[in-house]
């Protein structure tokens, strides 16, 4: 591939000096209209008409719809990103249609947007922050930690980053019970409040009018398996991102915002269909670097700028080995499996 040729060169001693990381970005960081209606279009109508073809396959006892399922996964997992940006408020320049489209895609994508935007943004402001993990993120401990609790609590987070349950419980729990419902006093947290429960509605008078089109079995049989793949590959994603050996974690004190994004994401090598389903959101320290260049443009300010080629890259084959880590050892700075605890004892 192009980009891996370049990346070799960036490695000779003829670089140019670096320059500053925000002149690079900032003419990236530029929503475009044209750009962001394409990729709505190219993305929500193919997805409407799949689930369209799935329910109405179903409601005629048509099982053979359900080879749509693993498709309309991938191009909802493609409006999740597009509801990101919304969130970050980079896919359009107005604040405005951002919010509107933001919160539509969440009747969808089973995510209540505000309530979403606001925990997304503590990820950003905290990730690879040892001090102030917890946020949106995915739960780590430390060597240290881990060994300080009681056998209960260690067989608790065993099971927490077992991977059945970090890519299949945990997703179906998040958006089918967590996202539906409000955490915190609505006094207190009225924003969220009204972002979980408003779109609670919205789904349920989606699901209303749905179910009464095309009848219940077929919808619960359509829409469910969607969801699930979608939450699941969504899931992973986030992980595979974050979560491999020589990734950046710091106490607050030694925490560098430009080091965790470069050198705490991960460049996601995927092959080009996937790089397309996912939004180009592999490109992940280009994300945390500037989370204002919409994913549109995440592959040109890669391809452009070889101050970027020397991120952490995981091949798809590479990246399922991420699986096993699970603590950071605070001393070789890297994550660890279980098993190397067992290894440090003998």
């Amino acid at each position: 591939m192009l980009h891996t040729t370049l990346m070799d060169r960036a490695r000779t001693p003829a670089d140019a000096p670096p320059r500053p990381w925000r002149d690079i970005v900032a003419r990236y960081a530029r929503p475009d209209l044209r750009a962001a209606l394409v990729q709505l279009c190219d993305t929500g109508l193919p997805f409407l008409a799949l689930m369209a073809a799935i329910f109405v396959g179903l409601a005629f006892d048509i099982w053979f719809a359900l080879i749509l399922v693993v498709p309309a996964a991938g191009l909802l997992v493609r409006l999740f990103a597009i509801q990101h940006d919304c969130g970050h408020g980079s896919f359009f320049a107005s604040r405005r249609a951002n919010d509107w489209l933001g919160r539509s895609l969440g009747v969808l994508t089973l995510t209540p947007y505000g309530f979403w935007r606001r925990r997304h943004a503590v990820h950003h402001a905290s990730s690879g922050n040892l001090d102030r993990r917890g946020a949106g993120d995915i739960d780590v401990l430390t060597v240290c930690e881990y060994r300080a609790l009681p056998k209960w609590r260690r067989m608790m987070y065993r099971l927490y980053r077992n991977p059945i349950v970090l890519f299949g419980v945990g997703p179906a729990y998040q958006f089918f019970i967590s996202h539906r419902i409000p955490a915190g006093r609505p006094w207190r947290d009225r924003e969220d409040w009204l972002s979980v429960l408003g779109t609670d509605l919205m789904i349920a008078a989606a699901a209303g009018g749905l179910i009464f089109s095309v009848g219940l079995v077929p919808f619960l049989l359509g829409f469910f398996p969607v969801m699930l793949i979608a939450a699941s590959i969504g899931i992973w994603l986030f992980y595979v991102q974050h979560q491999f050996e020589e990734t950046y974690w710091r106490a607050d004190a030694e925490w560098d915002f430009h080091s965790a994004a470069l050198e705490g994401c991960s460049y996601y090598d995927l092959p080009r269909v996937l790089h397309w389903v996912t939004a180009h959101l592999g490109l992940h320290h280009l994300h945390h670097l500037s989370s204002r260049i919409p994913n549109y443009r995440l592959r040109a300010c890669f391809d452009e700028n070889r101050e970027f080629w020397n991120a952490k890259r995981l091949s798809l084959l590479g990246s399922l080995a991420c699986m096993r880590l699970a603590l950071w050892d605070e001393e070789l700075k890297r994550l660890v499996p279980f098993r190397a605890l067992n290894a440090a004892r003998s």
